[in-house]
């Protein structure tokens, strides 16, 4: 295991490994609007809000990354405009680190408006049903605009189950569109990520991974970009999790040592702490706040089902030993009373208490690697009573 602490004024987008245990990695990443740390969980603000949650709440609860996504406000208010306001940061007032996932995700689950060919894709907006046409370029212009740290490269994202046939594709195209979005990428107070497909088949993952890293090195011989991070996409795309940890470790492993692994789109605590385990850095999901919203609390237990009758006369607090905000100020009474009356109220307080929940999970992590004890910090998870909650 190596301590050194990282160089806080390194150059845009450097990557230094602090500390190590096992496969599990503690990193500090350099970005435009300051540095982050891994492992690392990232609130989603598709719209460039995270739901029920102020930006300056964001920001007290240790939020390091905002993920942001470009189809949506490509698609409204426009990327145009975002950039018009000082780009997502100012039109948000979130001066941290950001995140905009490339849309790829969201185009490809509505696969019956979708037409694809080798140049890119057609698809028609949910807003609007206009059809739009999206090539690798125009979609690093879009992201360009709306001027987050990290953009994610445009891919094809293979749904579960698929033919290997279509995973096969998928892989092909994607790798193609990581060539066209690195030579399309200018900003240079932006980092791209290439992003690895190829379904639950171990060898396409594998083949996805040789063609970024090709593409990678075509790049850099034409003096041109290299990756700033790797995402694996096409996991939790409805497998089960025993499914996706076949192959996952071997898939984060082979990814370059040097610059973060970004599980994309997985939120369950037990995953992430599984998976950072195997070697993963980052990790985004819609998660916290959907189940909020829905009534769910996270807790050292596991789920709390905040409708439930028995937490009635339960003034105690949501999760005893949390620091957050919900669990300092207010009780299961009254969170269950929030929630029976479907007031707005209900659920900001647990998606406060959810993000932070998941946030001390990764900071908890983060010192299990620090003390080279991410076996035990791991092995303590799997038999608490919320491991097989999630």
């Amino acid at each position: 295991m190596s301590s050194s602490s990282a160089n806080l004024t390194a150059p845009l987008f450097s990557c230094h490994v602090d500390a190590r245990s096992g496969h599990a990695r503690a990193l500090t990443y350099q970005t435009a609007h300051g540095p982050f740390t891994t492992p690392m969980f990232m609130p989603v603000g598709t719209h460039a809000t995270v739901k029920g949650v102020t930006p300056d709440r964001l920001q007290e609860l240790g939020a390091q990354v905002v993920l942001a996504n470009a189809y949506h406000l490509a698609m409204r208010p426009g990327a145009d405009v975002v950039a018009e306001a000082g780009g997502v940061h100012a039109f948000m007032d979130y001066p941290g680190p950001m995140l905009t996932d490339s849309g790829g995700f969201q185009i490809f689950s509505l696969a019956d408006t979708v037409r694809l060919t080798d140049d890119g894709v057609e698809f028609k907006s949910i807003y609007d049903g206009a059809r739009v046409f999206w090539t690798p370029e125009e979609n690093m212009r879009i992201q360009e605009l709306i001027g987050a740290d990290i953009a994610m490269q445009l891919d094809q994202c293979a749904p579960y189950p698929a033919e290997r046939s279509f995973v096969e594709r998928a892989v092909e195209l994607s790798a193609a569109w990581a060539a066209r979005c690195l030579a399309a990428h200018q900003r240079p107070d932006q980092t791209l990520f290439g992003i690895v497909q190829g379904g639950m088949h171990l060898d396409l993952r594998l083949k996805s991974i040789d063609a970024l890293l090709a593409a990678e090195r075509a790049s850099i011989d034409a003096g041109g970009h290299r990756f700033g991070g790797f995402g694996i996409g096409g996991y939790s795309v409805g497998e089960s999790h025993e499914v996706m940890f076949e192959t996952l470790g071997q898939v984060a492993r082979a990814l370059p040592e040097d610059r973060p692994r970004y599980l994309m789109g997985v939120g369950n605590p037990t995953t992430l702490v599984r998976a950072v385990g195997e070697g993963v850095d980052m990790f985004d999901c819609v998660l916290p706040t959907r189940t909020a919203r829905m009534g769910t609390a996270f807790s050292s237990t596991g789920r709390m089902n905040m409708r439930n009758a028995k937490f009635t006369r339960d003034f105690t607090p949501l999760d005893p030993g949390c620091a957050c905000y919900t669990c300092q100020r207010f009780t299961r009474a009254y969170l269950r009373h929030l929630v029976k009356q479907d007031e707005m109220l209900g659920g900001i307080l647990l998606s406060i208490h959810n993000i932070h929940f998941l946030l001390d999970l990764m900071r908890r992590a983060r010192e299990a690697v620090f003390a080279d004890a991410y076996g035990e910090f791991l092995e303590a998870w799997m038999a608490s009573p919320a491991a097989n909650d999630y």
